[in-house]
């Protein structure tokens, strides 16, 4: 499904999501309505454990929330079936984390060919995709070298690649850099915003940095298990 610049891509409606203790309960998300636009790029910014991540896990239909509703276009997401849902997640949301998460034992490319391979993609095609996208984020001499044999900041280009590799309409990143120096985390910055303009993609970044969250065009703040402020 081809979508413009600027058009709607997801919309948030009621969402709530909290925990019950012995004695009260506990509202991570209240309530919370927003608008995603394609193309955008959002920092979603806040003090820790006022409930980012749990916003992103929504989004990406990692995690249900109590109440509420999540668009994709004019699709109610969590109204699919199991098989469907996940058929959309691999196919329209890629997802990088602080911690890479990539396979031990297996080689970049192998580690980003997964997601192809799990859309049934033939073996030879997964790869060739896989290796495209690798080159694009500077990885073309370390294509077949085990990632653990990588360093920091490769790493996190690999699981890069592997979130680009369906080339996603969606791009969720849980503090993709708060594992590198400071060099490092500057080049997954540009590279970020880089790759937002070349391939329209939205993205959608929870974030402590500062200088990440100032490359985005908007600024959502929590505070309070709700939205206090979208810049």
């Amino acid at each position: 499904m081809v979508r413009q610049k600027g058009e709607r891509l997801m919309a948030l409606e009621g969402i709530s999501k909290g925990f019950n203790t012995k004695t009260t309960r506990i509202d991570i998300l209240n309530k919370v309505d927003f608008t995603i636009l394609q193309g955008d790029t959002l920092a979603v910014v806040g003090a820790s454990g006022i409930g980012k991540s749990t916003l992103l896990h929504i989004i990406g239909t990692l995690d249900r929330p109590d109440q509420g509703r999540l668009f994709f276009g004019d699709d109610d997401l969590f109204g699919l079936d199991p098989v469907a849902l996940a058929r959309f997640r691999n196919q329209s949301i890629g997802f990088v984390f602080q911690f890479h998460h990539l396979l031990r034992g297996f080689t970049a490319v192998e580690n980003v060919m997964i997601p192809c391979l799990i859309d049934r993609m033939k073996r030879l095609d997964a790869r060739k995709k896989a290796t495209t996208i690798l080159e694009r984020v500077g990885l073309n001499a370390r294509l077949d070298h085990r990632v653990e044999d990588l360093s920091g900041g490769e790493q996190q280009r690999v699981a890069l690649a592997r979130a680009l590799v369906m080339e996603p309409m969606l791009l969720l990143a849980d503090e993709p850099t708060g594992n590198l120096d400071r060099k490092n985390s500057d080049a997954v910055h540009e590279l970020l915003v880089e790759l937002n303009r070349e391939l329209g993609m939205t993205v959608i970044v929870v974030t402590h940095n500062p200088d990440l969250a100032g490359l985005m065009n908007q600024r959502l703040t929590l505070k309070d298990s709700e939205i206090v402020a979208v810049q």
